[in-house]
């Protein structure tokens, strides 16, 4: 049964990559997408971790509630 749980995990997370956007952005370079992820890890890690957080959670939150495509969301166009 973890073995289940653990692979739907993994596929949710993998999912959440797509949704992002990151495959096409990155044309599906994974050691550019591992790297975006321990940069955000990293500073998830430094003193201004919970700020990050906060503003993250807030922003993953919307695109959740708004269900808009990874073509739609354009960084600059967005305030945090």
């Amino acid at each position: 049964m973890k073995r289940r749980e653990r692979t739907r995990q993994l596929i949710e997370l993998g999912g959440l990559i797509a949704k992002a956007g990151l495959v096409t952005l990155t044309d599906d370079n994974r050691a550019v997408i591992f790297g975006l992820l321990l940069e955000s890890a990293g500073r998830l890690r430094g003193e201004n971790g919970d700020s990050y957080l906060k503003i993250w959670k807030r922003r993953g939150q919307r695109e959740f509630n708004t269900e808009s495509s990874p073509e739609d969301w354009r960084p600059n166009e967005r305030s945090a």
